[in-house]
């Protein structure tokens, strides 16, 4: 087909959800993937009807490790080719590593590092011989700030999804792919709801600190257009990962170290 798709994972809420509807607005088809079925089709119906493209469902559970692959199978099945990646998936998993159960990290960096890694090595060969991709990891403020007790793998994974991103960006500099890391922080959505930390964050953040899914995802695809590297979306995120970088290290530690334990499960 002439009409080019975009892949979303994790769409069935929150950022994925609103990704996909931004990409359907721009004219996109739109192929969703998470593990909810029943969220993933009325999502579909949604955005079939809102914007007239066509939608693909493809229930998946990226902890699996021939996940990534039958998804693509799937969309080749149906005569479909991936031109815009959303790597979306991700959740939190409360506790210190030292407390928590390996099958449950290992399945962390399943879905957050691998799956990802290995959907963007099977569809950037194609993206660059069409001269064509678009391709969007979302990370994490949680990236670009010093580690935290607590959630052990999720900033060190969203840390890699940036550096990665970064150098995708470069290595496809004249092949018309681009690659942007999504960088929100608070976000309105259920990922703190699974994660057990609504109530805290509620208690202990102030509001003008969060964003809602939609901005984020807008901006997300407006950073990919414009074939930014990174994009931390939001005024205060943007001043809190610009200190990150300017204060000396045992400083941020020691801040995260006093700090952390408002928005960390321990």
């Amino acid at each position: 087909m002439d009409r080019r798709l975009a892949l979303v994972t994790g769409a069935s809420a929150g950022i994925g959800a609103a990704a996909a509807r931004i990409f359907a607005s721009h004219g996109y088809d739109v192929a969703l993937t998470a593990r909810r079925s029943d969220r993933l089709e009325r999502l579909a119906d949604e955005i079939g009807l809102r914007y007239g493209v066509e939608t693909l469902t493809v229930a998946a559970d990226l902890a699996e490790a021939g996940a990534p692959a039958a998804i693509l199978d799937h969309l080749a099945a149906h005569g479909r080719q991936v031109d815009a990646l959303v790597n979306n998936a991700g959740y939190g998993l409360p506790g210190t590593f030292a407390e928590t159960r390996w099958p449950d990290q290992q399945a962390v960096l399943q879905v957050m590092l691998t799956a990802p890694t290995e959907l963007i090595h099977r569809v950037l060969p194609a993206m660059v011989e069409r001269r064509f991709g678009r391709i969007v990891n979302v990370a994490s403020l949680a990236g670009l700030i010093p580690g935290s007790a607590g959630h052990t793998l999720y900033g060190a994974v969203k840390s890699y999804l940036v550096r990665f991103s970064q150098s995708l960006n470069l290595e496809n500099q004249a092949t018309g792919v681009h690659v942007s890391a999504l960088c929100p922080g608070f976000t309105y959505s259920e990922f703190h709801d699974v994660n057990g930390t609504r109530d805290q964050l509620s208690r202990s953040t102030p509001e003008w600190l969060w964003l809602g899914a939609d901005e984020v995802a807008a901006a997300g695809y407006e950073a990919v257009e414009a074939n930014r590297p990174v994009c931390v979306p939001g005024a205060p995120n943007k001043a809190i990962a610009a200190v990150a970088k300017l204060i000396p290290d045992d400083w941020a530690l020691a801040l995260m170290s006093s700090q952390g334990p408002r928005f960390r499960k321990t």
